[in-house]
């Protein structure tokens, strides 16, 4: 586990990560007889953009905001690495392991537009005050709910698994963009959710950590090849 200080928290990631983009997904029933080719139900449940049927890269990562580097340092905690988690020019990036994941056309009226998982096995990030330490790992999106789960311990033993950690808004998501084979969304804010507000309030007796507190705004990187 490595440490980072609190200058470089400023502006470093964190994970949490939303939406992604691509999956496995069939949108027409294909012994459909051809006179029912338009029927209202193909007219519902449109062509995905982007569909990958297993993600394996290759990570997500999210650039803190202050308020919450700033509400980390008023607890006097210490952030770390966990496993596969590196930090890489000012951004703490979360290999992504597995999932599958849908987009379709934002400006259609289908949704939720982001559907499928994002898996980040083997990764995490900690927080230490004293000698207590807590770790939060191997995080799953689910862009269909905005919702980011994970698994939490305390000085090595399981306090929670996949409890929700953050909800991801995405009104400041920006359109699609592709980098080579790599396919790109960021902009989704990343808020730390009540559960997880509670348990590092309680873990660290403090109140400092509020319900919705904003962390960072989120980016995935995903290898569509």
């Amino acid at each position: 586990m490595r440490s980072f200080t609190k200058t470089t928290l400023s502006l470093a990631t964190a994970g949490l990560l939303i939406a992604g983009l691509a999956a496995c997904s069939t949108t027409a029933d294909a012994t459909a007889p051809a006179e029912n080719s338009s029927s209202s139900s193909e007219e519902a449940t449109p062509k995905a953009v982007a569909s990958i049927p297993a993600l394996s890269g290759v990570d997500t990562s999210v650039l803190l905001d202050a308020d919450f580097a700033a509400a980390l340092t008023s607890l006097g905690l210490t952030p770390g690495t966990v496993g596969t988690a590196t930090l890489t020019d000012g951004s703490l990036h979360f290999p992504i392991t597995g999932g599958n994941v849908d987009y379709y056309d934002p400006e259609e009226d289908y949704r939720p537009f982001v559907q499928g998982s994002i898996e980040h096995e083997g990764s995490g990030f900690s927080l230490t005050a004293g000698e207590t330490t807590v770790e939060l790992t191997n995080f799953t999106i689910d862009p269909g709910s905005s919702k980011l789960f994970g698994d939490v311990s305390v000085n090595g033993e399981s306090a929670a698994t996949q409890v929700l950690l953050f909800n991801l808004y995405g009104g400041t998501l920006k359109p699609l963009q592709m980098d080579g084979d790599n396919a790109i969304l960021e902009g989704t804010t990343v808020h730390i959710s009540a559960e997880a507000a509670g348990l590092l309030n309680d873990t660290f007796m403090t109140d400092a950590v509020a319900d919705q507190l904003l962390v960072g705004i989120a980016k995935i990187t995903v290898a569509t090849k």
